[in-house]
């Protein structure tokens, strides 16, 4: 009796997220955050005792791009940040404020999401809130907020523009607004010229350091958010590396419950133009901007629906105190199962075959060390939402 109660507690428990939770990457993201940091290479980051945080805390847990450049010969600040809004630089290769750089296009990105209902917001750190930021204050420069660049955003330049006080906001207002449910949907983070590497500033004097201290300060803000677990994404890049003679690559780091994670990396080759495509195909907006349309989206970070990895996710993410520390899949010729070792338990799906179709498996304590059937994994499949 006691062993059936426990079965049938844990096929309620895994049941019941299918009406919260979706694993269906890209689709499945709900809201996103990018965060851009500035003028270093990923080298600069990766291994270095300057930056623990991004290498003890971060990586083990995110997926990163180990192959993701800015453009060829894009340089400096400002045109890659227009590659990430429309795709193009505009034949931009400066840093002017908007008053001399400011489009007057449609085709970019935010303006895209209104039409389609999706809501938006930038956050910058050093701006006062109370007028359009298309000047420098204290340690903020318009060039690292691309959206002060496109004249529909901005009332053709002007400071008093309400479309652009409404959406380009100080950052102190980020934690209220993840805390009253008024977050949108699309978040753009720019931290100031201190804080995201670009200068040396005291007390550290460290560009590198100050780029760790300040996510480590910041990034827990929106990792412990409900829109972060319900499905959010975090996106963490360089604008270029200040070093385009040799195209070195620059860092993204993806943090969320849909990514692969537990530090899985690629060699793929990516850019700007593949974070602007990821953007617009999370969120199923077209037509692809720019050079958006000439490169791969960031999908291969994220869980692939229809598969087995998928469920495992999935199964991890909603009941980590069944299933963790996250583990990694091991094949076997009739099944693959991930082992849990803090919890002692595995997850497994037998391989289809000819004559019998694929199962869906639990070994742990909570049946007593008993396998048990959940089912075919084909009908998991569609309850975890990753068909």
């Amino acid at each position: 009796m006691k062993h059936r109660f426990l079965c049938g507690f844990l096929l309620l428990l895994l049941c019941s997220a299918a009406w919260t939770v979706t694993a269906a990457p890209l689709q499945s993201i709900k809201n996103v955050f990018i965060i851009v940091m500035e003028n270093h290479a990923w080298s600069s980051f990766h291994g270095k005792s300057s930056a623990p945080y991004i290498n003890n805390t971060l990586l083990p847990m995110a997926s990163r791009a180990e192959a993701y450049y800015s453009p060829p010969g894009l340089e400096p600040s400002l045109p890659n940040y227009l590659w990430m809004e429309a795709g193009t630089n505009f034949g931009i290769t400066d840093d002017h404020d908007p008053a001399l750089n400011a489009q007057g296009t449609t085709a970019h990105l935010v303006t895209q999401l209104e039409a389609a209902g999706v809501t938006w917001k930038a956050y910058a750190e050093d701006i006062p809130g109370t007028n359009c930021p298309l000047m420098g204050v204290n340690y903020f420069s318009p060039k690292h907020t691309p959206f002060l660049y496109f004249k529909d955003v901005t009332d053709n330049n002007d400071l008093n523009s309400l479309r652009c006080i409404q959406h380009v906001r100080p950052f102190s207002e980020l934690a209220g607004d993840l805390d009253s449910n008024m977050l949108a949907q699309y978040v753009f983070i720019t931290p100031n010229m201190c804080n995201d590497g670009h200068n040396s500033c005291a007390p550290l004097n460290d560009p590198v350091a100050q780029t760790d201290t300040w996510l480590k300060s910041n990034l827990p803000m929106l990792l412990n958010s409900q829109p972060y677990r319900n499905g959010g994404a975090i996106f963490i890049t360089w604008d270029e590396a200040q070093d385009e003679a040799r195209n070195v690559p620059i860092g993204m780091i993806v943090l969320s419950p849909l990514a692969k994670g537990n530090g899985y990396s690629n060699t793929r080759y990516y850019n700007h133009g593949s974070l602007l495509r990821t953007i617009q195909e999370i969120f199923g907006v077209a037509p692809l901007l720019g050079d958006a349309a000439n490169q791969s989206s960031l999908s291969d970070l994220f869980v692939a629906t229809g598969s087995e990895e998928c469920l495992f996710h999935w199964a991890e993410t909603n009941y980590s105190a069944y299933f963790s520390p996250p583990a990694v899949s091991v094949d076997r010729p009739t099944f693959t199962y991930r082992y849990y070792s803090q919890t002692n338990a595995f997850l497994a799906t037998s391989i289809a075959t000819s004559t019998a179709p694929s199962h869906f498996y639990y070994l742990g304590p909570v049946t007593n060390g008993t396998l048990f059937d959940f089912g075919l994994t084909s009908a998991w499949l569609q309850t975890a939402g990753c068909l």
